[in-house]
């Protein structure tokens, strides 16, 4: 499958995010990846819909918005509105998880789900046919920059070949400690949409970073 980077502008200068956007276009970066946190379901706060509606603005690059927040269900409206392109929510936020993924389709948008690294990757196979992405998380979710998890490649693993035993095509999405290295591994894992904040924000070369995760 093809490899889709997604930038995650938590990493970015949010003084001057504008800028940012543009260089993350130029890079060669596919999508924007935007991670919502409540200070409820992880131990952080981000941005959330008035930022999103700006972003939307600035930029014509595919919105991946991840919801790292309870009971995602209550603002799934809000978000698809607001410009997002795929939501993705955890399924052990509170929501019911088919009924979100329905709701986010009633407004047009593609549906992912994602899973902690402690979350056993059963519990997303028998939503697998039903949404367009599946997150494994190889970070424990909240905070950029932190160190990949080795254990959640067999996650990955696992997923893909369960996948491929149904013939269903999805997109596996990894998020946390991605750089040069773990996206080789990942990639021959199974994954294909690569999530990388620090990694890519602070090269002094976005556009050979990206490629760096490619090859």
């Amino acid at each position: 499958m093809k490899t889709i980077v997604s930038a995650s502008i938590l990493s970015a200068d949010l003084c001057d995010l504008r800028s940012e956007l543009i260089r993350t276009e130029k890079s060669g970066a596919e999508y924007v990846h935007f991670d919502v946190m409540d200070g409820v379901f992880v131990n952080n706060i981000s941005y959330g819909i008035p930022v999103l509606k700006c972003v939307r603005k600035a930029t014509d690059m595919f919105l991946d918005v991840h919801l790292m927040i309870t009971e995602p269900h209550r603002y799934i409206k809000e978000f698809a509105e607001s410009g997002a392109d795929m939501i993705t929510f955890h399924t052990e936020a509170g929501s019911d998880v088919s009924d979100t993924i329905k709701l986010i389709r009633s407004f047009g948008k593609k549906a992912g789900i994602a899973i902690k690294p402690g979350t056993p990757v059963s519990e997303v196979y028998k939503f697998a046919g039903d949404v367009d992405m599946i997150l494994v998380m190889t970070v424990e979710p909240g905070f950029g920059g932190q160190g990949f998890i080795p254990e959640t490649e067999e996650k990955i693993r696992a997923l893909r070949s369960f996948c491929d035993s149904k013939g269903i095509e999805l997109d596996i999405q990894v998020d946390g400690g991605i750089n040069a290295e773990t996206s080789r591994r990942v990639r021959e894992d199974g994954a294909n949409v690569l999530v990388a904040g620090s990694y890519l924000f602070k090269a002094p070369d976005m556009a050979a970073a990206v490629k760096a995760m490619r090859e």
